[in-house]
């Protein structure tokens, strides 16, 4: 663990960008999609596209949502996330972006955080923009599809689920209470564009700060390595605290390849932060 180089790094450069990534939230119980490769380690999740076009898709999308919610709304901020709070109080992180959906950074204490690919505990209305709390739409869900809430199965990534053998030609999906639209999680599915002000505003914060701090992400969407590319482009410094390969190896000023968790308690003993 290369702690020296990492603390001299914050110091040098303390006005940090921060982009973090699915290895943040694994010790909070919420699965990530890839291995120390990069590489996949279950099926892609759902296409923007494949979900508004097919109601099959929609209800299979539900049905594994409707089982996987409970566990990813009970979980709880775990001490990488609780590190990078006390980072921010201590004046070390300038922004956060996260590329995770799950809420933890804030509620882990963190202020300036950035929801890249938006959060799973809303739900909004694709016609008419209406929005409501996830848990007022599970209990829509559960009430209208008894027989599919009382089954048990496993846990997948961002409230995700196991149903590969369920018949979901029953599964009731309700419409928008307001105008009977169709109803979508308000995070950025794959094959979906970020909003571009909130881009934009990343973008913005990124060109602020002194140097780009990378904390459990393989970068290989585009939308997160983007930070790593414009970091580039102006020469500013670049780390990584990453178990396994990301997508910016060769970009990188300092890379440690070992637990966030354990890495960033590290990190804040040798910055003497509370």
């Amino acid at each position: 663990m290369n702690l020296d180089a990492l603390t001299n790094f914050v110091e040098h450069y303390p006005r940090l960008f921060v982009l973090t990534g699915a290895g943040c939230s694994t010790d909070s119980g919420i699965p990530d999609y890839r291995d120390r490769n990069g590489n996949w380690k279950r099926q892609q999740p759902v296409c923007y596209q494949e979900f508004i076009s097919s109601e099959r898709i929609r209800q299979r999308y539900w049905a594994r949502s409707l089982l996987g919610w409970p566990m990813f709304a009970g979980a709880r901020p775990n001490a990488t996330h609780s590190a990078l709070a006390r980072l921010e109080m201590a004046g070390y992180i300038y922004q956060l972006v996260t590329q995770n959906v799950d809420g933890l950074h804030q509620k882990a204490g963190s202020r300036r955080v950035i929801d890249l690919h938006g959060r799973l505990d809303t739900v909004t209305c694709l016609d008419c923009r209406y929005r409501e709390p996830r848990e007022t739409f599970q209990r829509a869900l559960a009430h209208g599809n008894p027989k599919f809430a009382a089954l048990v199965t496993a846990i997948g990534p961002d409230g995700d689920a196991d149903l590969e053998n369920a018949d979901f030609s029953q599964f009731h999906t309700p419409g928008c209470p307001r105008c009977g639209g169709m109803l979508k999680p308000a995070v950025v599915f794959f094959g979906e564009t970020v909003p571009k002000p909130r881009v934009e505003r990343a973008c913005q914060r990124l060109a602020e700060a002194d140097a780009l701090l990378v904390i459990g992400s393989s970068l290989m969407v585009f939308s997160g390595y983007r930070f790593c590319k414009l970091a580039a482009a102006r020469g500013q410094p670049m780390a990584a605290i990453n178990l396994g390969r990301t997508r910016a190896d060769g970009e990188l000023t300092l890379k440690v390849e070992q637990a966030c968790d354990a890495v960033l308690l590290g990190l804040l003993r040798r910055l003497y932060v509370p």
